[in-house]
């Protein structure tokens, strides 16, 4: 992982992490106009239109600028394509935040959610000296789990059916991981 603070990005072998610009709104819209998206997440609109992806990014790079939260573009570090999203808070009193991810269906089971994940976690613990990230997610996606478990977190626990997500509840299973070095 290299963290180029001038550029707002974050290199891995195979991604570029970056903010997100106006021109992805489109891209954007379109992997998360996906129910198969909307399912696994808590907040995304469904049906999900430019407007959705629009207002979403439009508080990303005061929300950088301001450390509170760091929202990237997963992309493809050769051609640019967009994959998903990465998002790392930054909850400075208590020297931790939440990662949270998607990537669009059409690139599930590449690995991209966790290599992503695993730079988001190094930034956050090498750059942002965070005691602790943490991620959640909902018990019916367990794909969401195994990369958490991947990229060193431990299960904390289960929130049981903790939210309402059309018109079910669902579980929220916990993981964290605590910085080694601090």
């Amino acid at each position: 992982m290299v963290f180029d603070s001038h550029a707002k990005t974050i290199s891995t072998n195979r991604l570029l992490l970056r903010l997100f610009q106006e021109s992805d709104a489109y891209a954007v819209a379109t992997l998360c106009n996906n129910y198969n998206i909307y399912k696994n997440t808590l907040y995304l609109p469904f049906p999900y239109s430019i407007e959705d992806a629009l207002s979403w990014m439009k508080n990303h790079i005061d929300n950088y600028h301001s450390n509170t939260s760091y929202e990237f573009a997963i992309t493809d570090r050769e051609s640019g394509e967009l994959y998903g999203a990465v998002a790392l808070s930054n909850n400075v009193n208590l020297g931790q935040g939440e990662l949270a991810y998607w990537v669009g269906e059409a690139y599930w089971g590449n690995g991209y959610a966790t290599e992503a994940a695993r730079a988001m976690v190094q930034f956050a613990f090498d750059e942002k000296n965070y005691h602790k990230v943490f991620a959640r997610y909902f018990g019916s996606n367990p794909a969401s789990g195994k990369v958490m478990e991947k990229i060193g977190m431990k299960k904390e626990g289960i929130l049981i059916d903790h939210v309402k997500k059309d018109e079910r509840y669902e579980d929220m299973v916990y993981y964290g991981i605590v910085n080694q070095q601090n």
